[in-house]
């Protein structure tokens, strides 16, 4: 959710990437929740953090949003210029009926939201516009 929301509200400054420790499948609540915004992640493919270390791509910023619990287990990049860990809850990790867990998953993306826009705000010459997301 993360790279989607980074790459519709700054994506003119950065092109974020998503990797996990571990690829597998798309979390269906994190599509949903995106699709609600207008934003398709459907068919991206998951990659592994430890492929795109080693495609020797240099990055200016690390951002890993590991929750609090997982965060000694979140990647290390060497020569990274800036690393930042924005924690937030793993939607994965929900239980509870799918309407409890989107429920959870949107109030994540807010968060996650709120995060980026302030990270852009501080790192980007943007005027404020339509990026902003509203229920």
């Amino acid at each position: 959710m993360a790279a989607a929301l980074l790459n519709r509200i700054c994506g003119e400054f950065f092109h974020a990437q998503s990797a996990g420790l571990e690829p597998g499948t798309l979390n269906p609540l994190a599509v949903e929740a995106l699709q609600e915004i207008g934003i398709d992640i459907s068919r991206a493919r998951t990659q592994s953090v430890f492929d795109v270390f080693k495609s020797g791509q240099l990055f200016a910023y690390v951002i890993t949003v590991c929750s609090e619990s997982e965060s000694k287990g979140c990647p290390v990049f060497a020569g990274v210029t800036k690393r930042l860990h924005w924690p937030f809850p793993d939607p994965s990790q929900f239980t509870g009926t799918h309407e409890e867990k989107m429920a959870r998953t949107r109030e994540v993306l807010e968060q996650i939201r709120a995060k980026i826009e302030n990270f852009c705000e501080e790192h980007c010459a943007l005027e404020p516009r339509a990026w902003r997301f509203t229920d």
